[in-house]
């Protein structure tokens, strides 16, 4: 098949294309199909008109368009099209209902029902984005919040077929209508990470100025928790074990990384906080393999419910035991005892107490660990995802394997 994934915005900095798009197109090349990304790099101006090559993965980003308002919306919109339809594809998959990839999917809709278009349309979701969702999360003005809930209505019911990242947001389609045969419960993938080596690591220690103490991690964007919940957890683990250091890893939407030092200041024994911030990825495998032990805290809230976290699966990959809260997509990742340690939503004792645990039992830490890097690249590796995702491709849009339709 020829395929093509239309994303709303580039590689980087946001990593929905990167993380689950590109090494989903990836497996399907393995699996004999061509595969080229289209996007329309907005939020990267120096990937526009941009095509390189990864992996075997055409990736062809559209040049922007002068910055006039409105019209430069739908003319990169008509360019994203464009591109789309050059690669004369069998099928097209639009990731995320929302903003560009939204209009895209839109556009080739309505042009598939006059009869310019024959390829089979799917959407992918990976986030709740209306009410209760990033909607509410983000600063956006009224008129886009308005768009986007109701783009992502839209492209919820309008397609050949529906991969979603969560089985909350599988409950959100089929309350639409749509029906269970439509849909692909499509979790993101792992894969285990590279080993860093013992020079690296060393540097690592040294950059950050953590020595040989053990360390328990924090890595995070922010918005998954209340900042008040993490200040009494690593208060929590300080008092019974004040000999670790904290080392928090990602940035926030909002600046929260500047609150939590100021308030974890205070509290932190002498030198035993550390923020990395935005780390790359190339480095990331270093820093990841300095934890003793990571906690993943998540309120139960609708955002939360809906997305399926790739931090986890980097955690997990790079045999970083995990305590988390109970919440969503979390409970699919990590068999309880096995694979990491869950704790009941909201309840911060737990965590600290399992943490702890984590701590003090090194063996018990490392066997968890161990599992947790198994189950990511054996259960949720994405070969085996992309042999689910070519079975419904098949199933749901008619077409011959290897062929058209």
């Amino acid at each position: 098949m020829r395929i093509a994934f239309v994303g709303p915005f580039a590689l980087q900095p946001k990593r929905t294309m990167a993380v689950r798009a590109l090494p989903l197109a990836r497996a399907l090349v393995q699996r004999g199909h061509e595969v080229c990304l289209v996007l329309p790099p907005w939020d990267w101006p120096a990937d526009s008109g941009r095509a390189c090559d990864d992996g075997g993965v055409q990736i062809q980003n559209v040049r922007l368009p002068a910055p006039v308002p409105l019209l430069a919306h739908a003319e990169l919109t008509r360019r994203l099209v464009h591109a789309t339809l050059n690669q004369q594809p069998d099928l097209i998959h639009c990731f995320k209902p929302k903003a560009y990839a939204g209009l895209a999917a839109w556009t080739l809709w309505q042009l598939r029902r006059v009869g310019l278009g024959r390829a089979a349309l799917f959407v992918d979701s990976d986030d709740w984005e209306g009410a209760g969702g990033w909607n509410s999360l983000m600063q956006y003005t009224a008129l886009q919040r308005r768009l986007f809930a109701w783009q992502e209505k839209w492209g919820l019911t309008h397609h050949d077929g529906l991969t979603v990242a969560s089985r909350a947001l599988e409950s959100i389609a089929w309350s639409l209508g749509v029906p269970k045969d439509k849909i692909l419960y499509l979790p993101n993938g792992g894969r285990p990470a590279p080993q860093a080596g013992p020079d690296e690591l060393a540097a690592a220690r040294q950059r950050l100025g953590i020595g040989s103490a053990p360390v328990a991690l924090l890595y995070t964007r922010f918005f998954e928790f209340s900042l008040d919940r993490v200040v009494e957890l690593m208060q929590g683990v300080w008092q019974q074990v004040p000999e670790v250091h904290w080392l928090v890893v990602g940035q926030g939407l909002f600046g929260e990384e500047r609150e939590l030092e100021q308030r974890v200041a205070a509290l932190a024994p002498a030198g035993h906080f550390h923020y990395a911030g935005w780390v790359q990825e190339d480095k990331l495998p270093a820093v990841l393999a300095l934890a003793n032990v990571a906690i993943y805290p998540f309120d139960d809230n609708l955002v939360n419910r809906c997305k399926c976290p790739v931090k986890l699966t980097d955690l997990m990959g790079a045999g970083v035991p995990v305590v988390a809260d109970r919440v969503g997509q979390i409970a699919e990742y990590i068999v309880p005892g096995e694979s990491g340690l869950l704790s009941p939503p909201g309840d911060t004792g737990n965590l600290v107490s399992q943490t702890v645990d984590l701590l003090r039992n090194p063996d018990r830490a490392s066997r968890i660990g161990q599992e947790g890097k198994r189950r990511i690249g054996e259960e949720f590796g994405w070969e085996r995802l992309a042999q689910q995702v070519e079975a419904f491709y098949l199933r749901n849009a008619r077409i011959k394997a290897g062929g058209a339709s």
